[in-house]
């Protein structure tokens, strides 16, 4: 169970919340619940970025990536990267990691019967700590690194950040990461920064939104696989695959990505 000690809400449980999950406080669920009065398609962003992430696993799979480094994974629960990727092939290696100590804590409880999965504490922005203390990792071979919806929760200019750690990667390694950006539609974007302060207001990690530009200037040092950087909804869509023309949730959420060089 998580702490009850907790009073305010974490990235990690509200996004539990808006995944229906069980490992959130009712601190959580206010702010998730608050943010969602103000803008309807909270919950459905975080399914699409859930969504990003599975197809991301699985494409990296196919590529024959065999280890994951998840910064800012939350809680590893029902369909996450550990789950996906040994489903495809058994003994792949995952490292998750959190910045909220309760958020390990639980992460750990649940891993104790996936032999290959830990969850590490570590701050996205100490790469070099992380790379020192994710040893179930062999750094001198590809690996996947999931960098979903956690950039947002850093305010400063993440482009160098994200350089060191693709600088620290094998050729031939993948970075995946969704970021939230701005919508086109003017009543919504309102709607949109309302939710931004409402989350910021109440939640320990504040949000940053960025536009389509800085989140590509994300991707320096590698390549972009086809379809490039695009919604993540768009990103190796299922076949068929038809979003309506008016889903602002999908609108705010951009995915891709980069073949490491």
């Amino acid at each position: 169970m998580t702490s009850q000690q907790r009073t305010k809400a974490t990235a990690a449980g509200v996004y539990d919340w808006y995944l229906n999950g069980h490992h959130h406080l009712p601190c959580d669920a206010e702010v998730a619940i608050a943010a969602q009065k103000v803008f309807p398609l909270a919950g459905q962003v975080a399914r699409y970025n859930r969504e990003f992430l599975r197809r991301a696993v699985r494409w990296m799979i196919q590529q024959g990536i065999r280890q994951f480094l998840d910064i800012g994974s939350g809680y590893p629960t029902a369909g996450n990267v550990h789950e996906i990727a040994q489903g495809y092939a058994s003994g792949t290696r995952v490292v998750y990691v959190d910045l909220d100590p309760d958020t390990v804590r639980v992460s750990n409880e649940l891993l104790a019967d996936a032999p290959d999965a830990i969850c590490l504490h570590g701050d996205a922005r100490e790469p070099e700590d992380i790379f020192a203390r994710a040893t179930p990792l062999d750094f001198a071979e590809p690996v996947g690194l999931l960098l979903v919806s956690v950039l947002p929760f850093v305010p400063d200019d993440v482009a160098p950040l994200v350089r060191r750690y693709v600088e620290r990667l094998a050729p031939g390694s993948y970075l995946g990461l969704t970021h939230i950006t701005f919508t086109e539609d003017e009543q919504a974007r309102r709607r949109q920064s309302e939710v931004t302060q409402t989350y910021n207001a109440n939640v320990q990690q504040n949000v940053t939104t960025r536009s389509p530009d800085e989140v590509l200037a994300l991707f320096d040092g590698t390549e972009l696989v086809p379809p490039g950087l695009v919604l993540a909804t768009h990103w190796n869509a299922p076949r068929g695959y038809r979003p309506a023309p008016d889903d602002q949730a999908s609108a705010v959420l951009l995915g891709g990505v980069g073949r490491v060089l």
